[in-house]
């Protein structure tokens, strides 16, 4: 088994680059690609997912325990010829300072993958080997098996640094990349823009993928991702034997406004059953004929002048609402079931109007990072108490004085250091900020397929 896990010294330290760049020229050589992210990411995937044609996965240490993240990795690396993981932040960056607590380290050694640390080179000699030791010797156990030297502009200046590394830490040095901003991709307030928003993304990772073969040896990074098997004793047979629906189907939107999902929540759906229907609140007229709906999150706020524009769609929405069509909206999904959005320049859309509230976006990150809610009463995903993982990544707050549906805790180092409430429930219609992995809480599923009522379909409305 082909796999490795590229890691950074620090958020902003190039990872994302080299690993596209690495992603991209792997999938020249023909290779079938399986990418991965460390964490809750969306947007970095759908970068890995364009260049690949195969969908990237999340491998979340928060919301899926060592087993499910080697069920997700096995699954879906079964018939790829190598598999990437880009890490997240630091490489023992996470929750607290546990360094087994949602790091890209522990994902590491859950996989039994072999590390290539991302370093910054720029105005570095032999001080670069006392980073890359002590990122060797903080935890022994992690199989730091290459480095690449970022942000350095001459060969020169690279042979000294590779040297250095590799006499006083005993770790090869795979090339180096200089400063180059053509390749640095669009940011915006929650991080780089979704690949589905950029035009010219296909030559310029040709491009990117030219320049790393200049300076990175690809085939060393090959030889040293042979490693062994992992096995996982996370089954998902019995679940969807004694769960399987037939002749339902589930409506989901996905379009440029409203695309971030997990994977494997999509592909549980469609195992269970579940007809998967794919529609654009920004350009289709109404809702497809459906049992379900789910709203994922996006940036509707980009996009809220042709949301408000679509008026039939929004309509059809609140119409499934009202014939008590389950619906699950996630972060963007609630600020479009709001009443109105307010964006940043204080101009007013209107929205689908199912919550009496108003989205405002703000200056900064609100409720940032992995919390857990428990149920104040029932949900179309939870009955009473029971807790659902996730976590929450927004630049606005949904001003309302509907009644929340959640207790939100956010915990550190076993200690809960912030708490409060969230997440909105009425009728069959639940919508909350929290990002969640449908394998953290499989009884959210239960409770959702439990949910549906026939009246709607029965009408012929919709």
């Amino acid at each position: 088994m082909k796999k490795i896990l590229i890691a950074g010294t620090n958020s902003g330290v190039g990872k994302t680059t080299i690993s596209l760049g690495i992603m991209q020229a792997l999938t020249k050589r023909n290779m079938r690609v399986q990418p991965y992210k460390v964490g809750p990411d969306y947007i970095d995937p759908s970068y890995h997912t364009f260049i690949t044609g195969r969908h990237s996965r999340n491998l979340d240490s928060y919301m899926l325990n060592d087993e499910q993240i080697k069920y997700v990795f096995n699954k879906a690396s079964d018939d790829a010829d190598i598999s990437v993981v880009e890490g997240v932040m630091g490489l023992y960056d996470g929750i607290g300072i546990d360094l087994d607590n949602c790091t890209s380290s522990h994902t590491s050694k859950i996989l039994k993958a072999p590390v290539i640390l991302v370093i910054n080179g720029k105005a570095m000699a032999a001080s670069s080997a006392a980073m890359v030791l002590g990122y060797k010797e903080l935890d022994k156990d992690v199989n730091i098996k290459g480095v690449i030297v970022n942000n350095v502009r001459t060969k020169t200046h690279y042979e000294i640094i590779k040297e250095a590394i590799e006499t006083y830490c005993g770790v090869e040095v795979l090339g180096y990349f200089p400063p180059n901003n053509e390749f640095s991709l669009e940011s915006r307030h929650l991080g780089l823009v979704p690949s589905v928003e950029i035009d010219g993304l296909k030559n310029k990772f040709n491009s990117l993928a030219e320049e790393i073969e200049k300076y990175i040896n690809i085939d060393r990074i090959i030889e040293i991702s042979e490693t062994e098997e992992i096995e996982s004793t996370f089954k998902l047979d019995n679940f969807i034997e004694e769960n399987k629906v037939k002749g339902k189907s589930i409506a989901i939107a996905y379009d440029k406004a409203f695309n971030f999902y997990y994977r494997e929540n999509i592909e549980l759906l469609e195992e269970l059953g579940l007809d998967i229907k794919y529609f654009s609140p920004l350009k289709d007229n109404k809702l497809p004929k459906s049992d379900y709906i789910y709203i994922g999150g996006g940036f509707p706020e980009i996009f809220s002048k042709e949301i408000e524009a679509n008026v039939s769609m929004r309509e059809s929405i609140k119409e499934a609402h009202e014939n008590n069509i389950p619906i699950y909206a996630e972060c963007g999904g609630l600020m479009y079931l709001g009443q109105t959005l307010l964006d940043k320049e204080n101009i007013s859309y209107d929205m689908v109007g199912i919550f009496e509230g108003n989205s405002k976006m703000t200056t900064s990150l609100k409720r940032f990072g992995y919390c857990y809610g428990t149920a104040k009463g029932d949900t179309v995903l939870s009955k009473a108490d029971e807790m659902i993982k996730g976590h929450e990544f927004h630049h606005s707050v949904f001003e309302t004085e509907e009644e929340c549906a959640y207790v939100m805790r956010k915990e550190r180092d076993g200690k809960v250091v912030d708490e409060w409430e969230g997440g909105y429930s009425k009728n069959n219609t639940l919508a909350t900020y929290l990002h969640t992995h449908f394998y953290n809480n499989l009884d959210c599923i239960k409770n959702l397929l439990n949910n549906r009522v026939d009246k709607y379909l029965e009408e012929g409305n919709n």
